[in-house]
């Protein structure tokens, strides 16, 4: 099993350094294009758009493939994105190529996250997930810093350039490592459909969509968070970052183990322990360092979710998981805009940064009423 896994984490490390590590080139990108910051910005949201509008649709063409096939195939989109990213020669270009590359995101990791289920014995699988997981949160620590140093350093393009690369090494790796024997997904696309419809798999999304919005209303202002109101110098706000990403990439592996053992306990406890975290955040933030131990607790816990609320939704779509599991990553990318917005709107009405994340606070809790709904209905129907 640990080959194959292998070789899914190098593609989940190349997809997630490619989805944030424009967020470090975007004064380049607009200086190039010759745009606005906000318009260089809106790379990102694009990108976290077309994971969740035009992943599933990726995910119908290549369901009835062989999963291995499907999975080269879409790491096949991913290079070709990155190289249209690197050779753009203007903005308008640059922005169809990062739609392009987001289109195998939320497939490969809905698809990916199947296979490493499927490759696991049962009392593992959400281990297994987790690990698929890993390559993204390594991506954060090492591959988004080493990324936009490349990128000052030799331009961006020769930042799409490296992940192109590293994604024709994961095509590699998928071919070499991956079984060969591993099944098609459903042959008809209305057994996708239908399954949608599943209370169990909505609400599990739900969960997903409140849970990844508490996260990005609060760390997308992160960084004049720390400056403004915890008197944090520039260096000291990349060290707070750092420590965040390692607390993710520990929440992942501790989520996989606690998930195998009791699911639904670990969905409740980490939701619990992420609004009690905010809160802290919240008081800590005027004492600068204390605010940065904090970070490290709550990125632990907010990635402590990723692996059992995907297995969950496997395991409620298991007749054929792969439409439902892609759209529960564009759930969490729906999350993502819709925290930040909320984040944004939250600031123009005034309520100050400090404050902010007793608003994160507010949408984890909500997750939480959320899962106490979908737990309930579970033990009434027995």
């Amino acid at each position: 099993m640990k080959l194959p896994l292998l070789a899914l984490i190098v593609a989940s490390f190349a997809i997630g350094t490619s989805e944030f590590v424009i967020v470090g080139l975007v004064p380049d990108l607009a200086r190039d294009f010759s745009v606005s910051i906000p318009r260089a910005g809106f790379l990102v949201s694009a990108y976290a758009l077309g994971v969740s509008f035009g992943s599933p649709f990726l995910a119908v063409l290549v369901g009835r493939w062989p999963r291995r096939a499907a999975l080269l195939g879409l790491m096949g989109v991913f290079v070709l994105g990155n190289a249209l990213c690197a050779l753009a020669p203007g903005y308008d270009t640059m922005l169809a190529a990062r739609v392009v590359t987001s289109l195998s995101h939320g497939a490969f990791f809905g698809i990916g996250s199947v296979v490493a289920a499927e490759l696991a014995p049962r009392e593992k699988r959400a281990r297994a997930v987790a690990l698929v997981f890993l390559g993204l949160t390594l991506a954060n620590v090492l591959g988004v810093p080493a990324g936009t140093i490349l990128g000052q350093a030799a331009g961006w393009r020769a930042t799409f350039w490296v992940v192109a690369a590293i994604g024709l090494v994961a095509m590699a790796a998928i071919a070499l490592l991956l079984p060969r024997d591993l099944r098609a997904g459903s042959a008809r696309l209305l057994n996708e459909v239908r399954i949608l419809g599943r209370s169990q798999v909505l609400l599990a999304m739900l969960m997903a969509v409140l849970s990844s919005a508490s996260l990005f209303s609060v760390f997308t202002y992160i960084a004049p968070m720390l400056e403004r109101v915890g008197g944090l110098s520039p260096h000291w706000v990349s060290v707070a970052l750092l420590v965040f990403g390692a607390g993710l990439t520990a929440g992942g592996l501790l989520g996989g183990r606690l998930a195998d053992r009791h699911a639904a306990r670990t969905i409740v406890a980490t939701l619990s322990a992420i609004a009690v975290l905010l809160v802290a955040l919240r008081a800590a933030l005027p004492f600068g360092l204390l605010a940065v131990l904090v970070m490290a607790g709550w990125g632990m816990a907010v990635f402590t979710l990723v692996s059992p609320l995907q297995t969950r939704v496997i395991d409620h779509a298991r007749d054929a998981p792969n439409l439902a599991s892609t759209i529960n990553q564009g759930a969490f990318n729906l999350g993502n805009a819709g925290g930040a917005w909320l984040g944004g709107a939250a600031l123009g009405a005034g309520i100050g940064y400090r404050s902010l994340p007793l608003l994160g606070a507010a949408l984890a809790l909500a997750g939480l009423a959320v899962a106490a709904w979908a737990f309930g209905l579970e033990r009434r129907r027995g």
